[in-house]
């Protein structure tokens, strides 16, 4: 592997991580900034990663027999004052809109930050019967959530996202729905973003507002630090209650119905940046990589180099994402700026490769260079990208295999923590709020969640040392 760095002006991610993170947004055009404080323009690069996203996630919600709607932006307060933990939940991070045109309203309008109200809304017109049930909905919009500090993608007070809302005939409906959507969002994580996630259940105190339970899927990023990838709620008939959604079951009874909703927004880019990038710059995994495949032609003057060129691009063109660079650029240029943009494979064909019936292809995530025959180049690239994948998910499973850590005192959790550096930690907690929220004090690292995968590394509570319950994933967090 070639580590020879390509791109001067990226800030080294051992040096200052987050300027680094900065650095290649702004660098490989995948956001502006705006004159609107915490808010970011997604230019066409970054927005083409977004779309190829919402292709595969949107597939696999409809091969779950989801349909996807659209709610209003605004939410009136008396409909967000409903239910009043998710209120609660919200108030510190909602927008409000008080006029229209010149015109005082009459009642303020909330700007989305979630919808489920708007949902419930609908819910209680158009639910009567045992026989509308499920409603299996979802929707792809923007949200608005007024956070202090902001970042790319991780943290705006605009983002995309697709959210989910579904509703049952019975709780159990209702947690398979919960438990289905969270597994569907940890294989898209590990299938299309090459990124290993965690399945877990949130603590109480980390639960969703309103929700009877969240779970989440928890990724760990190049530094260490934990990102919530994605989160699936069960809501029990709690909203129902509060909004009245009622039905005739199958004895021809009133029942209320079970909701859920699930979610994951842009901030997944920015998890696909810290948990692939290097200090070239980024490196996609080719299922959400805008151009998989970059053709650079050398020696473009000399004989026929640039027609074979645009034969190889038809021909990749049924199968790959694949875009050729005929400008006038250096190819040394040409290298450094699409190995910045995370290509996942470039082909180089000289005059001397045309001669030879050959082309040279290499992998952004490890450099590695192959000859290949031209007559086989379309199954070479596709088995290249394949490795790229493979390539980009190790590596990253790797990260967190070794900046994983068993702990069984809040001393050694410290301890760990300050010769190791930031990584997941695993400890039994006993399920005391009081604890969890002393281990955070103490050593700066929050509960991630409970994972599915138990194990037992003591039988007392990392923090007070009284009989241990469930294993904890602990780490601090974006």
């Amino acid at each position: 592997m070639d580590n020879k760095k390509m791109v001067d002006d990226i800030t080294s991610m051992d040096e200052d991580f987050a300027k680094w993170y900065t650095d290649i947004v702004k660098k490989a055009e995948l956001v502006g900034y705006t004159s609107v404080k915490g808010c970011m323009v997604i230019r066409p690069y970054g927005y083409a990663v977004w779309e190829n996203m919402q292709r595969i996630l949107d597939s696999m919600f409809k091969n779950t027999g989801h349909e996807n709607v659209c709610m209003p932006m605004f939410i009136p307060e008396s409909l967000l004052n409903k239910e009043k933990d998710h209120v609660e939940g919200f108030a510190p991070e909602v927008a409000w809109v008080t006029h229209g045109g010149s015109e005082k309203l009459e009642e303020r309008l909330c700007v989305r930050p979630t919808s489920e109200t708007l949902f419930c809304e609908h819910y209680s017109q158009i639910i009567h019967s045992y026989r509308d049930l499920p409603k299996l909905y979802n929707q792809w919009v923007s949200v608005v959530r007024w956070e202090k500090t902001t970042r790319p993608f991780l943290r705006s007070r605009e983002f995309l996202w697709q959210e989910g809302h579904t509703i049952h005939e019975t709780a159990q409906q209702a947690i398979e729905e919960t438990e289905r959507m969270l597994g569907i969002y940890a294989q898209f994580c590990e299938e299309a973003l090459a990124m290993p996630v965690i399945k877990g259940k949130k603590t109480e105190s980390d639960k969703f507002a309103g929700a009877v339970s969240t779970y989440a899927i928890e990724a760990l990023m190049h530094d260490g630090k934990a990102l919530q990838a994605g989160t699936s709620h069960y809501f029990g008939d709690g909203f129902a209650r509060a909004f009245d959604i009622t039905f005739s079951d199958r004895q021809n009874k009133k029942a209320y119905p079970h909701q859920t909703s699930w979610g994951v927004s842009t901030r997944l880019i920015g998890g696909i940046i810290m948990t692939h990038g290097d200090d070239n710059g980024l490196a996609l995994p080719p299922a959400v990589a805008p151009i998989q495949a970059v053709i650079i032609p050398i020696a473009v003057h000399k004989g026929n180099v640039l027609e074979k060129a645009r034969q190889l691009e038809q021909q990749l063109n049924a199968c790959v994402r694949v875009k050729i660079d005929d400008s006038d650029n250096t190819p040394g240029w040409k290298f450094a700026q699409y190995e910045m943009k995370g290509v996942p494979v470039r082909i180089e064909l000289g005059p001397r490769d045309i001669e030879n019936n050959q082309c040279v292809i290499v992998t952004r995530h490890n450099r590695q260079k192959t000859v290949v025959s031209l007559d086989d180049v379309v199954n070479a690239v596709q088995q290249k990208l394949k490795e790229v994948h493979d390539g980009l998910y190790a590596k990253a499973l790797e990260n967190r295999n070794r900046r994983t850590y068993d702990c069984k005192t809040t001393d050694e959790m410290i301890q760990v923590m300050a010769q190791k550096g930031d990584g997941f930690i695993r400890a039994m907690w006993c399920g005391s709020e009081e604890c969890e929220a002393a281990v955070k004090e103490k050593t700066g690292a929050g509960s991630r969640c409970i994972p599915f995968e138990q194990e037992q590394i003591s039988d007392k509570c990392v923090c007070c040392s009284k009989p241990a319950k469930t294993m904890v994933i602990w780490g601090k967090a974006y």
